[in-house]
């Protein structure tokens, strides 16, 4: 009967000693200690976000940015004084006249476009706002906006499509051209610099 009470015994407490291990974690399996996982943001992301996989920096690039051409035409008009201008691009109409003065342009895969020139031709002034698909029509637009100054000022054998001596003068000296990625812009006039200034803004 002894025997049977101290086998009982030992087995309870062999059961409890194996119960109060069974609590504890087991080691790793490689052998390293267990360490919490942390989450911690990568170099140049914000604390919480995602970084911009264009941009490893986080910030969005140029050509990313989204400008409301309209509203800075707009913007230009009302900080400046320019001479009073007419729009090729607000309806089909005038479709014709846009390849006349700007051949290819039309052509061009854009999401926004918007070509002003002056009402009367002996005026200085014209303005050229186009976003195009990609950076390789953004070039493209670029050459056709060269051209479109080259044909104005003329040369020794051509005359100059502006026509009036002092004209072609302000196309020569007053002509400006700059983009940012997809983003292009034509600018003639005696306000082109402050233009190119405000375009540059957009994107600084």
């Amino acid at each position: 009967m002894k025997k049977k009470f101290l086998a009982l015994a030992l087995a309870l407490t062999l059961a409890l000693s194996l119960a109060a291990c069974g609590g504890k974690d087991a080691p790793a399996q490689d052998g390293a200690p267990n360490t919490p996982e942390v989450n911690t943001p990568e170099a140049g992301t914000p604390e919480g976000g995602d970084a911009n996989p264009a941009d490893p920096g986080g910030s969005p690039s140029e050509s990313q940015k989204d400008v409301d051409l309209a509203a800075f035409y707009a913007t230009l008009l009302s900080e400046n004084e320019w001479p009073e201008l007419m729009s090729l691009t607000e309806d089909e109409t005038s479709a014709e006249l846009l390849d006349a003065y700007y051949p290819g342009l039309s052509a061009l895969s854009t999401k926004q476009l918007g070509v002003y020139i002056a009402a009367i031709s002996a005026a200085v002034g014209e303005i050229a706002l186009v976003e195009t698909e990609s950076e390789e029509d953004a070039a493209k637009a670029a050459e056709i906006f060269q051209a479109r100054i080259d044909y104005q000022v003329g040369d020794d054998t051509n005359p100059g499509g502006a026509w009036y001596p002092e004209t072609i003068e302000g196309w020569k000296n007053n002509s400006r051209i700059v983009s940012h990625g997809n983003y292009v812009m034509l600018a003639v006039g005696d306000n082109a610099d402050a233009a190119v200034e405000a375009f540059e803004a957009l994107f600084a």
